[in-house]
Formats: structure tokens, sequence, C-alpha cells
């Protein structure tokens, strides 16, 4: 008998950054103990999370190396933190081996850790990221569109409320067109409009659609001058230049050069938890670096950043990506919920379900400044000296990391910055 097929939409909303210096040193390795800051609040979900860090930053990477794979030369943007978010909540209705498959794919070691506490781990992380220090604006969640006639299990919906924040609503799928109205205008509203038209087509036989959202708005702490952006070159490939407005920065910041993997790293912090990693591979090196990234490095990273007076440039941009995941979910193991042999009894008993599309839509802005910021634009201190001068002007990886779950919210690749999607 032939399955009835679901979407999965995971949708990433506007990343706005808006370029800022960096933040004081002991905030840099953790959070001042004297702050009066809600971490005590926050304490035990951390440590119900921080089993979960591990494998959702092999997932991200190894998700990022098959993207890059996939679509080499190109801009890559998406949120690894939305995509295992969504599938784990899938796993509530999964039973036999496509439960295992998921979760595995997920980079679980189902010996080491309980899947009641992979999903009590999912529940604490999404509301830790959905009530982030000030500063931030960070929100995630998830939905599901289903046919009149489908009939939810209650354990199953019990559950995914509880753990995962579950929004239900009926869809008409029949009706292709105000079934897609009602899916993307839902995905526009719970992203602040920034996140329009995801859902490109409905296939009539569907009976459900997963959508996962993440909404990300952070302010730089001390925002670029806009005065001093200029046009300047990017140099896309050794055949390639593009203009595009640099923005300039002069100050000390979190700096260091990987002789190993050949590349230079920058960090800069938002307000709130947020810290992004700008990373520029040396010419030619970028596909020796994306294929052997793992979470060590950044740890790595982490701990031989110093300060460092800097002369830095780093272009304004915004791009956007809509990725069909499926297959490179294949590739990591994630294989029968895509087909007939997919067992998701536990989400209806009345129908045999499977998954027919996964797609995943990210988008990145960065500029001087945000509206918050807008205001706060500081004089630069020039040093006496002239400063080391770092330019992004060429291919560069930024991640995008949650430092009170020390969760991957996105990871990108800028080859082109002047290619929006």
């Amino acid at each position: 008998m032939m399955k009835i097929t679901f979407y999965i939409s995971l949708l990433l909303a506007r990343l706005h950054a808006v370029a800022h210096g960096q933040l004081p040193d002991n905030h840099h390795n953790g959070h001042d103990p004297n702050e009066p800051k809600h971490h005590m609040y926050h304490a035990g979900e951390a440590i119900a999370c921080l089993k979960l860090v591990p494998n959702n930053a092999d997932f991200a990477f190894q998700f990022f190396k098959e993207v890059a794979l996939e679509t080499p030369n190109k801009n890559i943007f998406f949120s690894p933190v939305s995509i295992s978010t969504a599938f784990a909540m899938l796993a509530l209705g999964a039973r036999s081996t496509t439960k295992i498959q998921i979760l595995e794919g997920l980079t679980f070691n189902l010996t080491e850790i309980q899947e009641k506490e992979i999903h009590e781990g999912f529940h604490n992380l999404i509301h830790m990221l959905n009530h982030p220090e000030g500063g931030v604006q960070l929100n995630l969640g998830n939905a599901i569109f289903l046919t009149e006639n489908l009939n939810l299990l209650k354990k199953f919906l019990d559950d995914a409320k509880d753990l995962y924040q579950l929004e239900t609503f009926t869809t008409d799928f029949n009706n292709p067109t105000e079934a897609k109205k009602k899916i993307n205008d839902y995905i526009e509203r719970k992203t602040y409009g920034k996140i329009s038209n995801l859902v490109k087509d409905i296939d009539p036989q569907a009976v459900m659609l997963l959508a996962s959202f993440v909404f990300f708005k952070g302010d730089w702490e001390r925002p670029f001058n806009p005065e001093h952006t200029k046009a300047r070159e990017f140099f896309v490939d050794a055949e390639t230049a593009v203009k595009v407005p640099m923005m300039h920065q002069m100050g000390r910041f979190d700096f260091y050069f990987d002789e190993e993997r050949s590349c230079t790293v920058v960090r800069l912090h938002y307000n709130g938890s947020a810290t992004a990693f700008l990373v520029l591979p040396t010419e030619g090196k970028m596909n020796q670096l994306e294929q052997t990234l793992v979470k060590e490095t950044v740890q790595e990273w982490s701990e031989h950043l110093f300060q460092r007076m800097l002369s830095l440039y780093f272009p304004k941009f915004s791009i956007s990506g809509t990725y069909e995941i499926k297959n490179t979910l294949r590739k990591m193991g994630i294989v029968d919920v895509f087909t007939d042999q997919a067992d998701l009894s536990g989400i209806s008993s009345s129908q045999e379900l499977k998954v027919s599309k996964v797609v995943h839509k990210a988008a990145l802005d960065i500029d001087e400044r945000g509206t918050e910021a807008a205001a706060a634009t500081g004089a630069e201190i020039i040093p006496m000296s002239l400063p080391s001068t770092i330019e992004f002007n060429r291919p560069f990886l930024v991640l995008i990391f949650d430092r009170d779950t020390n969760s991957t919210l996105f990871i990108g690749k800028i080859v082109n910055p002047t290619i929006t999607s």
C-alpha cells in the first residue's frame, strides 16, 4: 500500500546582524559571575540540554560538509538547530528502524543517551533559546498543518506540545492555493515578515506539513560607522571580482591565526548571549577547511583567541538560500522516513505516513548597526601605530553560536556576497 506523504518545512528567519566590536575580556571567557542575569534560573535547564551539545555540534558540521559537497562554490546558510529540533520532534512519532535512523542520523549514540533525555534536552534547549539575554531576539518554534480527516494520536500531540511547543492547524490540502497561503502567512507572521513564500507548491495528496522556524535578530555591541563603509573589491575566485560595500572599523578584536588550517579567525559578540566567528581561509584553502571542520576546531579557536588591534574590513550584505535537504539527510543515515518503509505509527494509527519533502530556508543580513544601536555610534580610537589589516574580501565562513546553551545556531559560507539567493 502506498504510504500517504507529508512535507517538512524548516524555516529560518532572517538573521539580522549589526556590526560591533568586542565585549570586555571577562565576557569573552564566560559570564561575569556578578552579573545579575538569569543564569541561575537557567541552571537546571542548561544541565538538561548540556547532553545534547556535542551531538548537535557534530550534526551541524556533518550537515555542513554534505551541503558544501553538494553545492560547491555556492553561498551556504542554514540553521542546524532548526533541522535537528524538527527531526527530534518527528522521532516522537517514529517507531522501530525509522526512529533509530532519525536519532542516529542526528548523531545520538543510543547506548550513551536515552531517548527520554534527548527529548527533555530539546525541550529545555527550546525554552532557553526562546528566553535569551537582553539585546538578542531569538524565537524558535514548530507547527503542524494537517488535513481535517487525519487523526493524530493524543500522546504524540501532547508530547509534541509539551516538549517542542508545537502548534497545530487544520488545513485543506485539497485546495493547494489556500493551503499554501495559510502556511506562508503563518510563517511570515512568526518570522516578522522576514521569510515569505517558503512553500512554493503543495501536493494535493499531502496530509500534513511540519514547519520549524528560527528567528534571530542581534545587534553588534559597537556599531560600525556607516560613513566608513566604502565600495571595495571582493574576490569570488581567481577570475571573478565584484564590488561590495565594505564596512570598516579599527579597534581591539578577538583574533587568532590557525596555522594548521591556514585561516584567520575573528570573534565578535552580540549584545546578549550570541557570538559570531568570522573565519577567513588563506586563498585556495576553503575546501580543505570546510571538509575538516569539526566542533573541536571551534573549541581550539576559542581557547587560542587573544586581543589584538586590527583594522577590520567586513562586507555589508544580504543572502538567503532555500534547500531541499532530503538527500542530504539520507546521506547521514535518515532513509526510511522518506520511503514506504517509514514507520510513523506513533503520529497516526489511522493512516500510514511518510515524509515527502524537507525544505529549509535561511536568510542572513549583516550591516553596520541595528535599530536599537542606531544612536550608539561612538568615536573610534585610532592607535598610535598602524594595526594589522584583516579584510574579508574573499570567501569566508560565518558561525553563530548561543553562549548560554553552546548551540550552533547558524553556519554560513559566503562565496559571493552580491548574490542574494
